[in-house]
This record gives C-alpha cells, structure tokens and sequence, in this order.
C-alpha cells in the first residue's frame, strides 16, 4: 500500500507517541521521586530534559516546587517547569506558572523569558497538528489565543526592549498578524456568501484599518469593493476601487 506523505507522517508521529507513552509508568517515576535530595532531584530532572523526556523531567519539577518553593534551585526550576509544561502541550499549567513566576519575581533577571514563554504558549495552543499534517487550513478556526499571544509578545517589547527575545517576538507579531487578518478574511466570504454584504465589507474595512502591513489586503480591498457594488453604494465602491488600483494594478477587480 502506498501511503501519500502527510498521513506517512501522521503514522509516525502516532508511533513516537506510542513510544514516549510506554517509556515510563507511574509506580517508576513515583519510586524516582521518593526519599531523593533536592539537588538529586533537580539533576534527574535536567538529565530527563536533555533525553526529551519533558513529561518526566514535568513532574518531577512539579514536585520539587511543591517541597522546595524556596530552595537554591526554586527560580530555575519553575523556569524549567515552564518550557516542559510548554513541550508536552500543558498549556493551562504553562501559563499559571509562568503568571506565578512574574507576580512572584516582578524583579527578576528572567521575566523577559517568561513572558517569551507566555507567547510561545499561547501561540502553540492555537495550532492544531493533525490539521497542518493533512493540509487543511483552517484560518478561520478563533483566534483568540493568538490575540492574547500578540498581546504577550507585545508586553514583552514594550518592557524588555533590549531583550533577547523582542527580535523574535517582532517576528512573530508579523506572522499572527497575518494569521488574524486572514482570520477577518474568512469571516467575510462567510457574510458573503450569506449576501450580508454590509458585514462582510466592514470586515474587509477592519483589516485595512488594524493589519496595514498584512499580506491580506488585497483581499480586503477586492471584498469591499464587490460589496459596495452590491450595495450600490458607489463613492464608496469609487474610493475602495482607487486605493486597489493603485496598489494591486494587476488585480481582476482592478481592470
């Protein structure tokens, strides 16, 4: 049988985790845990975290935070804690941390991370693999995580600006801006396919006023100009039409 490439990959990554899954049971990583010294743990932990075993190296930071909240290692290990709780997809774990770690250490030299990883989380739980796997857009699933993760990468540049992580924060607000442009996109050929054609045209007038600098503007202009034209709301079709001719010359809408 000849399998097409991304269900190929689908299997594999169904295998990996049939793998990862067996690699460890709950009796073995509660005997791990028991009558082990801080710094043991914490090496244990590191050495999981090396292997790509962030499920172990999770739980077992999980429990050093509880019995250590104030040891030599604490702030590293909710540093850790973080990026594993963010590896195995514990988005809801990730975030209440990360939130702990900020409100706890407003001074500390890693907030900027923190508030990296906040992005990264929020940004990772609105993807969906399977879909990405077998092709399937799906740019108008909701959008709100990436809103809170634009926000997140924006609080970061605006109080860290020399941070490490503000390059790649700019990158990734210009790509979410694009997944949220693409997003009103979306919402507007559904209005017009349903002939709500004032609907549709303000979300086209949307993009234009909030993503300027979005791949998605064209579009925005050709859908307010169809609508207008429906509309007959002409001085408004005139002025949508001009700013499409000047720059989309080679757009169908513009000839």
């Amino acid at each position: 049988m000849i399998f097409k490439r991304p269900f190929l990959k689908l299997l594999v990554l169904i295998s990996i985790a049939t793998l990862y899954g067996c690699s460890s049971s709950p009796d073995d990583e509660e005997i791990l845990l028991q009558n082990r010294s801080e710094s043991a743990l914490y090496e244990q932990a590191k050495q999981s975290m090396s292997q790509g075993n962030f499920n172990v190296a999770s739980n077992i930071l999980s429990a050093l935070d509880s019995r250590f909240p104030f040891g030599p290692h604490s702030h590293q290990v909710q540093l850790d804690l973080i990026y594993s709780y963010y590896k195995i997809g514990k988005t809801d774990e990730a975030l209440a941390t990360i939130d702990r770690f900020v409100r706890l250490n407003p001074n500390h030299s890693d907030v900027d991370y923190a508030l990296y990883m906040r992005g990264l989380t929020n940004l990772d739980a609105d993807k969906n693999l399977f879909q990405e796997l077998v092709g399937i857009d799906r740019s108008d699933r909701d959008p709100s995580r990436s809103r809170q993760a634009f926000d997140d990468f924006r609080r970061l540049i605006n109080k860290f600006p020399d941070s490490k992580y503000a390059a790649d924060a700019k990158k990734r607000m210009v790509f979410i801006k694009d997944r949220l442009a693409k997003y009103e996109i979306e919402i507007a050929r559904f209005y017009m396919r349903r002939e709500a054609y004032v609907a549709a045209a303000n979300r086209g007038r949307y993009v234009l006023e909030y993503y300027p600098d979005s791949s998605e503007i064209q579009q925005a202009l050709e859908i307010m100009v169809e609508c207008y034209d429906q509309l007959e709301l002409e001085e408004l079709k005139k002025n949508a039409l001009k700013t499409l001719r000047l720059n989309f010359p080679n757009s169908n809408y513009a000839s």
